[in-house]
């Protein structure tokens, strides 16, 4: 089942909005990224073990965690410019302190604050994309915007080795701040904007309203859109978080794994960081056009599936390396494998969710993922107290390819259900489509 509602209305995409968003999504993640892997080499350069690295990172995820079904909601009816300029704005005056404090108790309070403005402007931009493109755009889209945050990502690494060994933390905490005034700026700018009084106006075509998967299932319109109401999204969420979970303690591990087990330098640990993030790069541009192409949501469903399998054995593969050298190209395959997978699964909640309620269902999914994301980090942060790093490696991976493994059955069944149920039947008797158009 898929929501078309954006075509009905937006004669050509608003790309302009597009480009806009991502720009600010490039400065801001070059920014948020740069200051996540100056404060963990600080740390470790610090003396500092497993636990407080895994309590940073924690600190940064919990927010989105708890607050998600919150700022979900406020994503659907806030106005998104005062979402983003609001939060944008906080985040930066955080960020300012933060780059000042030296007790470790308030470096964790103010990382957890600027987490707490992520989880208001990843699902306002998320919701906010669908909006701005017709939806044979989408695919496009996503991968613009994916390219945009990654791109920015590359820099970081480079630029946080290099920052950290001539001025500090400092620094790069204060750049990461400036960053954040992109997000201001982007809401000032965008001419889409949804939630408050104009989500409604904005989006929804003339006529009879869209069928919902509420509808479909003979549940009334006040029940709402939940997740666990569509069988097929549910298991795809569920798959990804739990892969998470098995592979996420490796963000944890991989800083001491490479400066301590394989002896390299914090530029190769940088190097090995941009690895990864060159290859999701390369994999949301070279996916998309598969993405536009899939035979229907499930099809969607089962390549998300795949491309987990292939990040986890990368990951896996890793732990027998000899240098860090050779995890270059380990990297850059997960790497890409990662980057497709975002695409195919944005794709399909976005198609299967009520355009209104798009905000919390990318809430709902970044909960998931941060929820699972957590557990990795706490369970790495444990497990280096009492092991080696690098069979630490190893499990991860192997972990990750367990849960793939175990859910694939499920979203299978998921999707061979919904092909044998056929296509949904719209309000005026014609059929609705449940495959994702070619180019």
């Amino acid at each position: 089942m898929s929501f078309t509602t954006v075509d009905a209305v937006l004669p050509t995409s608003r790309w302009r909005d597009v480009y806009l968003t991502a720009g600010a999504r490039a400065v801001s993640a070059c920014g948020d990224y740069l200051a996540a892997i100056s404060l963990a080499l600080a740390l470790q350069s610090a003396g500092a073990g497993g636990i407080a690295v895994s309590g940073v990172m924690l600190a940064a995820a919990l927010p989105l965690v708890l607050l998600a079904p919150l700022t979900g909601r406020l994503a659907d009816r806030m106005d998104s410019r005062t979402l983003l300029v609001g939060a944008g704005g906080a985040q930066a005056g955080c960020c300012v302190v933060l780059a000042y404090a030296e007790r470790v108790d308030v470096i964790l309070v103010f990382v957890a604050l600027l987490a707490c403005g992520l989880a208001v402007t990843q699902p306002t931009l998320a919701a906010l994309l669908p909006e701005m493109v017709r939806r044979v755009d989408l695919p496009r889209a996503s991968a613009l915007n994916q390219t945009a945050a990654l791109l920015g990502m590359l820099l970081a690494p480079g630029l946080a080795g290099l920052l950290v060994g001539q001025f500090g933390v400092r620094v790069p905490l204060l750049i990461d701040a400036a960053s954040y005034l992109a997000l201001v700026a982007a809401g000032l700018l965008l001419r889409t904007r949804r939630g408050g009084r104009r989500t409604t106006a904005s989006t929804r075509p003339p006529g009879p309203a869209p069928v919902t998967p509420a509808a479909v299932a003979g549940i009334r319109p006040a029940a709402g859109w939940r997740l666990r109401r569509d069988p097929l999204l549910w298991t795809m969420v569920v798959a990804v978080a739990g892969t998470i979970a098995g592979v996420g303690a490796v963000n944890v591990i991989e800083v001491f794994y490479v400066r301590e087990t394989l002896h390299a330098s914090t530029t190769m640990f940088g190097l090995v960081s941009t690895a990864w993030i060159l290859g999701m790069l390369i994999g949301a541009g070279l996916l998309a056009r598969t993405a536009r192409r899939a035979r229907d949501d499930g099809a969607l469903a089962q390549g998300v599936l795949v491309l987990l399998g292939l990040a986890c054995l990368a990951v896996a593969l890793g732990a027998v390396v000899p240098a860090a050298g050779w995890l270059l190209p380990l990297w850059l395959i997960g790497g890409v494998a990662n980057g497709g997978l975002n695409v195919f699964s944005n794709l399909v909640l976005t198609n299967r969710v009520p355009p209104a309620e798009r905000g919390r269902a990318f809430a709902a999914q970044g909960a998931a993922n941060q929820g699972a994301g957590m557990f990795g980090f706490l369970v790495g942060g444990v497990l280096l107290a009492r092991f080696a790093p690098r069979p630490l490696v190893a499990v991860t991976g192997l972990a990750g390819l367990a849960v793939v493994l175990a859910v694939t059955p499920i979203v299978l069944r998921a999707a061979r259900r919904e092909r044998r149920a056929g296509p949904v039947t719209g309000p005026e008797g014609a059929a609705l489509a449940t495959s994702v158009p070619a180019a």
